[in-house]
């Protein structure tokens, strides 16, 4: 398939499955913190695999160390090849590589990347869909979320991937009602887990310990999901289910995080008023 601006890296570790689950990101890195029970689903799955998307060219990312005199150019393309060896360690069926200006993703008359979401999808015909989730505070990913879901409400009914979940990056979900909250249980295989992680060092080296910080929020999400129960898993990820965002297309999505942040907010004064709280 063409993209309009990227490539298609086929990994020489792919099991030649079909596409099940598929992780669509803003940045490198990205779908190895919020996609992992795709990607782990789709390693061990039998008759199904997992593919990834990434969005962005990893021109912006952020370096010190042995990378602080690194140009842009030059951070596109270690930033390109840690993800291929992510893919190749996941055993990812195909990495699409979009390689969109940071701009160019948050442009919101941008529709070759809506038309290059699509052509994907067409392509792949994924089950579930993992991405950002609309709570995000990062920009580049609340933009992704926002083409990708109109992308997929410009399909037909029936090309249209089952579920789409909205995943933690930079903003938690524990906030969410236990009830409206996707819960994955992402103990399976901790090594592959940090080592998929550990392949972005530029990244680690550059400043920024991602691989600790994703895996410690999945333990701290299993340890602190529930006050008077033992731990069901030992590693847990977050996720809002956007599913209704494809299943009803007038549904505004505003309206809809706004949904979410408002059963917060009566559950925590109602906290505080059972406390004695004026």
């Amino acid at each position: 398939m063409e993209l309009k601006k990227g490539f298609v890296y086929l990994p020489k570790s792919a099991a030649h499955k079909p596409i099940a689950y598929l992780g669509v990101s803003a940045h490198e890195d990205d779908i190895e913190i919020m996609a992992y029970d795709g990607i782990l689903k789709g390693y061990y799955d039998p008759k199904a695999s997992f593919a990834a998307v990434v969005t962005t060219d990893g021109a912006g990312s952020a370096r010190s160390g042995e990378y602080k005199d690194y140009s842009d150019e030059m951070m596109k393309s270690v930033r390109v090849k840690e993800q291929e060896a992510a893919a190749e360690l996941g055993h990812y069926e195909r990495l699409f590589v979009l390689n969109y200006a940071s701009k160019e993703a948050k442009d919101p008359g941008n529709h070759d990347l809506i038309d290059d979401y699509k052509a994907i999808l067409q392509e792949t015909k994924p089950t579930i869909v993992y991405t950002h989730n609309p709570a995000d505070k990062h920009p580049t990913h609340l933009a992704v979320v926002v083409k990708l879901i109109e992308a997929i409400r410009e399909l037909p009914p029936d090309q249209r991937p089952q579920k789409v979940y909205g995943c933690e990056v930079w903003r938690d979900l524990d906030w969410m009602d236990d009830e409206q909250k996707v819960a994955f249980d992402v103990s399976k295989n901790p090594q592959l887990a940090s080592d998929i992680l550990k392949v972005f060092r530029s990244q680690i080296v550059g400043g920024k310990a991602y691989d600790l910080a994703s895996i410690g929020r999945r333990y701290s999400n299993a340890t602190y999901a529930a006050s008077h129960a033992v731990d069901a898993a030992s590693m847990v990820s977050y996720a809002m289910d956007l599913t209704p965002l494809i299943n009803n297309p007038k549904l505004s999505l505003i309206a809809f995080v706004e949904a979410q942040i408002e059963v917060f907010a009566e559950e925590a004064k109602a906290g505080l008023k059972a406390a004695g709280a004026k």
